[in-house]
């Protein structure tokens, strides 16, 4: 995934430099990666169970529906009340993203529901309680400190940004240096073995939806972050993207194994690819057929190297017949 992404961006810088290397085009790659990376953080997750949760998106939108709301209504009576709840405003997108998780750990662990069948209801949930709620229209106002913070940058980098690498930190901490990341990750290799082991799969599945779910309510802060709005069909497009990011970043679909580093990097490729396409005026369809290549070259090139790099069985020489 690095070497693809320097070609990548190394390809659009020089087929058209004077609109993709401008400060105003890299800093809006570093301003739309974060909510894609987090999300794709959450569906890696999810996957190394060796689940999925398509629910993420209506979750992060629910979260920002949740937060514009009250912020509003608050603003209605007190606008500077308002301001000074902006933390247990945050605080409450957060509990949805969580309550969100919570629902769909259920279904996995207790009820046993396949992760795919079991998030696609409740996407379709959460996505009709969000229409329902709004009406099917976009919601405005948020939090000064929400806009300010979208908006500001250090060193000419989105602040945005510098909250995505550090929950993608965090992350590869609590999924490689915890008990709880590698009890994630034996489940996801062999369910039967970790259960075995003594790990009890069904808490694990649990805590593992709310932390998806967590990572989705932290998605729909960076939503309404990035623009004061809130709609229930933002990011509609993102179910799809944050698998194959997900898949492109090395996670084993299968479960057992996930690399934090190569879906961020993965997460910055696309969003490389995408911002050169929109450079050359390129349609939206032509960025999904590059999606699509992106994917099968690095599925086939990791095929491939599997095939010639399997270890060789040993076998022991036949005794000599007397």
């Amino acid at each position: 995934m690095l070497i693809l992404l320097i070609i990548a961006f190394a390809l659009f810088s020089v087929l058209n430099p004077a609109v993709f290397l401008s400060t105003t085009n890299l800093q809006n790659i570093a301003l739309a990666a974060p909510e894609i990376g987090v999300i794709s953080l959450a569906m890696m997750l999810a996957m190394l169970t060796g689940g999925i949760d398509l629910s993420l998106v209506s979750i992060a939108n629910l979260s920002a529906i949740t937060m514009s709301t009250l912020f509003t209504t608050l603003a209605a009576g007190d606008p500077g009340q308002a301001e000074q709840m902006a933390p247990l405003i945050v605080l409450a997108g957060l509990a949805v993203g969580l309550a969100g998780g919570l629902v769909n750990g259920l279904l996995v662990s207790g009820l046993g529901i396949t992760p795919i069948l079991a998030t696609l209801g409740t996407m379709q949930i959460y996505n009709g309680i969000a229409v329902a709620w709004t009406g099917g229209k976009t919601l405005s106002g948020s939090p000064s400190a929400l806009t300010n913070l979208g908006l500001s940058t250090v060193g000419g980098i989105p602040i945005l940004f510098g909250l995505f690498a550090v929950v993608a930190i965090a992350f590869g901490v609590l999924i490689s240096r915890t008990p709880l990341g590698l009890r994630i990750q034996l489940l996801g290799a062999n369910p039967t073995a970790a259960r075995y082991s003594g790990i009890a799969n069904r808490r694990i599945l649990l805590s593992t939806y709310v932390l998806t779910g967590l990572l989705g309510g932290i998605a729909g802060i960076l939503f309404i972050a990035r623009n004061p709005t809130a709609s229930a069909d933002y990011g509609s497009s993102y179910v799809l993207l944050v698998i194959v990011i997900a898949v492109l970043g090395g996670t084993n679909p299968k479960g057992g194994f996930a690399s934090v580093f190569g879906v961020v990097l993965a997460t910055l490729t696309l969003q490389i690819v995408s911002s050169g396409f929109t450079a050359m005026r390129l349609s939206a369809y032509e960025y999904a057929i590059a999606q699509g290549l992106i994917l099968l070259a690095v599925m086939t090139y990791d095929e491939v190297r599997r095939r010639w790099t399997k270890p060789v069985r040993w076998r022991p020489a036949r005794r000599a017949s007397s």
